[in-house]
């Protein structure tokens, strides 16, 4: 785990670490969570929200991932289209059967070249060939499959991706809420950060119980604050 330095701000860094918990988990801009913190009589501009965002936010992430269990070896994978200063761009997301983001890929085509590029970042990032695929009907998957020597099992039904598609939901409210991606780098870099902080409070609450959910919560917590904690 790597310590994060908050020398020479003017916050201490309890205050820096919820103010980018409260971007990253939440659907809020940066103004509102500038009107939340002045609720609270804390002057913090949303210019100086972005700026912290950016500065901690792959570090928080980073740590993050170190602290998730292995993910199951049942991946789903599915593309969206989102639209970045008018050009039709997509993105690719990989997610366990869990619901667990495994990883996201923003790419200008949807092809079988962007499809071996997702699946050659999921292999070297997670160490290991998943032991089933599952997919839509579109048939680059299937060619990526077998360009690259996986034995997979391959199950290809619109249903059966429903834990894929449903993941999508949340990057369309951040997209909205945001008016747009503004470049594909800037869609990457959020995207990434966003996922490790989706992946660690993601508590799936109404197939728990409440004394599940309190333990799960508490977890999570801890993780946060071990992940975010100061050098």
């Amino acid at each position: 785990m790597q310590p994060i330095s908050y020398r020479r701000h003017q916050f201490p860094p309890e205050i820096i670490r919820h103010v980018i918990w409260l971007y990253l988990r939440f659907t809020l801009s940066y103004r509102d969570v500038e009107e939340l913190l002045a609720e609270r009589g804390l002057d913090v501009s949303n210019e100086t929200v972005r700026w912290w965002v950016l500065k901690f936010g792959h570090s928080f992430a980073r740590n993050l991932r170190r602290l998730r269990p292995r993910p199951t070896d049942t991946w789903h994978l599915d593309e969206m289209v989102v639209s970045i200063q008018g050009r039709r761009i997509y993105l690719w997301r990989a997610v366990d059967s869990e619901g667990e983001i495994l990883d996201i890929h923003v790419q200008p085509r949807r092809d079988k070249a962007a499809v071996l590029k997702l699946m050659r970042k999921l292999l070297k990032k997670q160490g290991f060939a998943p032991g089933m695929l599952v997919t839509d009907k579109f048939g680059s998957y299937g060619a990526a499959r077998r360009e690259l020597g996986l034995s997979a099992h391959h199950e290809q039904a619109l249903r059966k991706n429903n834990r894929a598609e449903n993941s999508h939901q949340v990057v369309r409210r951040r997209e909205r809420k945001m008016q747009g991606f503004k470049s594909l780098g800037a869609a990457q870099r959020f995207l990434s950060v966003h996922s490790a902080i989706y992946n660690t409070f993601n508590l799936q609450r109404h197939l728990i119980s409440r004394q599940t959910l309190r333990l799960v919560r508490a977890k999570a917590a801890a993780q946060w604050h071990l992940a975010t904690a100061a050098a």
